[in-house]
């Protein structure tokens, strides 16, 4: 009986956790190999391979995203630089022939590099610190008197922002400052993107609170829809547009368990944050 219960336990137990032994050795040396599942089914060892499929999964998929986002961070630093490179290059070799014009010229390029280059570091630092943000548990906000601060700072003659808020008092568990650049951000693309009218509503739902901001403006065209919340990607780049603003918007939301997605609208753009409530 005891050389039988040894050899069940084997099977059991002591294989299957070899077998993922050598599948989290293969995954540590950056190759990814499925793990077999036991013949046993032990609960436990069961419950303890669906964790190691989870997280490797979740290994893969950022991976995946950082070599995405270092190819991009690569190519936005590239252009600014070889610009700021090339101008200096000139400068010393012709920069006795120019005039003093063709000097003015070429170090207002340099400049607008430079300045360039300081808005990616900045706004890069959001974005690490937005990524690996942990809300605080206790964080809660009254959205009304943050979309009004937020209406109130923003509006101008030709951008106007309507806010409708419902008559009881709603809570989001969110840290208000957190919340303030979410729609901030929000607020200033519409604008930039040449709306002068923004809607913002409330709508408190069981558990959670949406928040609705629909603008005039041209809205956002179909082919860019999966691409907005991707990190570098702008429309205004010439206007010194980093495309980070989006996206570090969302990891703000994340950390407090909310999202932020683009919802379809037949006019403008309609973005909707949604946030745990009550």
């Amino acid at each position: 009986m005891l050389l039988m219960l040894s050899a069940v336990l084997s099977r059991a137990i002591v294989r299957p956790i070899e077998g993922l032994s050598r599948a989290t050795r293969a995954l540590a040396s950056g190759a990814r190999i499925s793990a077999p599942q036991p013949t046993l089914q032990v609960i436990e060892i069961r419950a303890l391979y669906e964790d190691f499929e989870q997280m490797a999964d979740a290994i893969e998929k950022r991976s995946r995203y950082l070599r995405d986002f270092s190819s991009s961070l690569s190519h936005e630093f590239k252009t600014p630089l070889a610009g700021i490179s090339g101008a200096i290059e000139l400068l010393q070799d012709h920069g006795a022939q120019m005039s003093p014009a063709e000097s003015e010229r070429f170090l207002a390029n340099m400049a607008a590099d430079a300045r360039r280059l300081s808005r990616l570091v900045g706004r890069l630092m959001e974005l690490a610190r937005a990524d690996v943000l942990i809300g605080a548990a206790d964080a809660a906000v009254r959205p009304g008197a943050v979309l009004m601060a937020v209406a109130d700072a923003l509006s101008a003659e030709d951008f106007a922002i309507a806010v409708d808020l419902p008559e009881h008092g709603t809570h989001a568990f969110i840290d208000g400052d957190a919340l303030e650049t979410v729609l901030t951000t929000l607020a200033e693309n519409a604008r930039q993107a040449g709306a002068r009218r923004l809607d913002i509503a409330l709508h408190p739902a069981p558990g959670v609170v949406h928040i609705d901001l629909v603008d005039d403006g041209p809205g956002i065209p179909e082919a860019d829809h999966l691409r907005i919340f991707a990190p570098f990607f702008t429309s205004k780049r010439e206007l010194g547009g980093t495309g980070l603003g989006l996206p570090i918007a969302r990891s703000l939301l994340q950390a407090y368990g909310g999202e932020l997605e683009l919802i379809p609208s037949e006019r403008g753009a309609h973005f909707r944050i949604t946030c745990p409530g009550r």
